[in-house]
């Protein structure tokens, strides 16, 4: 963070300081919610959850080297004690377990301090802020973006997928003196939640990449959906003041956002042919044996070859939205080119395709789940799979959360999408309506089914049944964890001894 000290910290979140916590005291660590991760100088956001209430863990936070607590009632340490907001009536997650509104105050407090450090940042340091949202794709394509423009200079963006009321001004906060670029990834549970983190980190370029039906059960239709990723855009500058919206020219949602804003426009297509008027557009895409795309990167100042070194290709569509906003961002081609092209998989069990001394691969993309991540999914598996010579391919699927009237319907679908894409073995993982439509389908249309309660039971299938060069995709939404399925397939196999490698 930059330089505050704890006075001047509550003169910006309106709050006082309390517990024996000085005025001068300096703010020299970063800041925290996990109390674990106190730094020496940092400051600890007492914030409550669904087991625990950060305010029990402030004397232990300063204890692990924290200045002060930032807190919504008296604790016994130094503090800046924030004003009462009141409950917030938002659906996220961390308003679930906040019945005295002492959540809803420090976020609210976080929020004022994020947008300090952003604001003194641009004025101070010349920070530049970009932003991106969608359906599908956010974390992927915000990850290639902070790879690029760290090579141009100090880049903070989000870990994981930290682009919510909390994960956002977090994020800003990582920003020091030093710092040239902020990524704001943000998400959306409803209308107008995009416009409240535009608040907290006023981007300069703003990119909306799709809208799917992720989310669908909360917002209703995919009418509503582009309603509230086009409020992104809406909030940038004008395009006299160096405001830019990126904007997927193949998404007839996206494309119509244009008169939404007062930026200045430019567009990005993976179609064949391009979208007419787009101003960066791929060619001569090719998919290698594990679907690594590589492909022709084209612009108005001329094109440059690309090869992709993460998996799938929808990869190709994040890539070009990245190099957009980077180009646009003042990132020479030739930077953006050498960045895409050498970007890994930075964010956890996302599209991470590693394979075993036997032979199989395993696509772990089990961070989340929507309808149009998940076909990208099974097609990534498909393309692979039929790389290899006698090999099958099983996708281990959980279900898909937040769709709301159409979750049945849509896993029915997705069975259909196996079948279509001539997956030949099905896992799904938990006993639940989504997962019985995904299955029966699934296995209607001849795509041999299994049906296990858990993880474990999952693992102890696939150990018994793959055989060498299978390809293995898992994928669910986050709460189910389908990531452990992935992570046992390696651990075990790599922990014992490689007797009967092909029953494995």
């Amino acid at each position: 963070m930059i330089q505050l000290t704890l006075g001047e910290i509550a003169t910006i979140v309106g709050g006082e300081l309390a517990g024996g916590a000085s005025a001068d005291t300096p703010v020299t660590g970063t800041v925290e919610f996990d109390s674990r991760k106190i730094t020496p100088g940092g400051l600890f956001l007492a914030l409550p959850g669904a087991q625990v209430d950060g305010h029990e863990f402030a004397a232990t936070a300063v204890g692990n080297g924290a200045v002060a607590v930032l807190a919504a009632r008296e604790v016994d340490a130094p503090s800046v004690l924030v004003p009462p907001v009141g409950r917030s009536d938002s659906n996220a997650d961390i308003y679930a377990h906040d019945p005295d509104g002492h959540g809803a105050a420090v976020i609210e407090a976080l929020s004022r301090l994020a947008r300090h450090v952003v604001d003194t940042s641009v004025s101070d340091h010349s920070l530049a802020v970009v932003a991106l949202t969608g359906s599908a794709g956010k974390t992927s394509t915000k990850d290639f973006i902070a790879t690029v423009l760290s090579m141009a200079g100090d880049t903070v963006a989000p870990p994981g997928s930290f682009n919510n009321e909390v994960g956002l001004p977090y994020t800003a906060l990582r920003c020091t003196e030093g710092t040239r670029y902020l990524v704001s990834e943000m998400s959306a549970r409803g209308i107008g939640h995009i416009a409240h983190l535009a608040r907290i980190t006023p981007p300069r370029i703003g990119a909306v990449l799709n809208v799917g039906s992720a989310h669908l059960g909360e917002f209703g239709s995919r009418a509503n959906i582009a309603q509230a990723k086009g409020e992104l855009i809406e909030a940038l500058p004008a395009a006299a003041e160096g405001g830019v919206a990126v904007l997927n020219a193949d998404d007839p949602f996206v494309a119509n956002m244009a008169p939404r804003t007062r930026a200045r426009v430019v567009t990005f297509s993976t179609a064949t042919p391009p979208a007419k008027g787009a101003d960066y557009w791929a060619t001569d895409l090719i998919l290698d044996d594990v679907a690594r795309a590589s492909f022709t990167l084209h612009t108005r100042n001329g094109s440059w070859p690309v090869a992709l070194q993460v998996f799938g290709e929808h990869q190709v569509s994040n890539a070009l939205a990245a190099a957009a906003v980077t180009i646009e961002a003042g990132v020479d081609e030739s930077t953006v080119v050498s960045g895409l092209s050498s970007h890994a998989a930075a964010s956890a069990h996302r599209m991470d395709v590693r394979t075993r001394a036997d032979g199989v691969t395993i696509i772990n993309d089990a961070y989340n789940a929507n309808p149009d991540s998940m076909r990208a999914g099974i097609a990534a598996l498909a393309y692979t799979a039929s790389a290899r010579h006698d090999s099958q391919s099983w996708a281990v699927l959980g279900q898909m959360g937040e769709l709301g009237d159409e979750a049945t319907e849509e896993h029915r679908a997705l069975g259909a999408e196996l079948a279509k894409y001539h997956i030949e073995r099905l896992i799904t993982v938990g006993d639940n309506p989504n997962c019985r439509a995904l299955g029966e389908e699934a296995a209607a249309l001849g795509v041999t089914t299994s049906a296990v309660p858990d993880t474990d039971s999952a693992v102890e299938l696939l150990r018994h049944q793959v055989r060498k060069g299978d390809v293995v995709l898992v994928k669910a939404s986050n709460a189910d964890q389908l990531w452990r399925v992935a992570e046992d397939l390696h651990a075990k196999f790599d922990g014992e001894p490689r007797r009967n490698v092909e029953g494995i």
